[in-house]
């Protein structure tokens, strides 16, 4: 255990941080498994329905990854490194394959 205040109050503020930290990722990774769900069914059953909710979940998904970006829960290179997987998966259902 910490002996001085100063050592506590780093403690403390550490577990804060790893917490709000730990939501972000959290959610993060939720919405990104929501958007490859969403291109999986879109792949089963194309409609217009489908298609937009791909499209949701994708915005969705690169706002909260831009969040953590920012607040500094994630590395610039690993949010590009997610954002490039998601619209790679998205790309692949949404634009019709082109065989030549």
């Amino acid at each position: 255990m910490a002996n001085n205040t100063s050592s506590k109050k780093r403690i403390t503020i550490a577990e804060r941080n790893r917490l709000r930290n730990r939501t972000y990722k959290s959610a993060m990774r939720t919405l990104m498994k929501r958007c490859f769900s969403a291109c999986s069914a879109y792949g089963q059953e194309p409609a217009p329905e489908a298609r937009a909710a791909v499209e949701a979940s994708m915005s969705a998904a690169f706002s909260k990854i831009d969040k953590a970006v920012k607040v500094g829960v994630l590395h610039r290179n690993t949010g590009a490194n997610q954002k490039s997987r998601l619209s790679a998966a998205v790309r692949k259902v949404l634009e019709p394959a082109t065989g030549a």
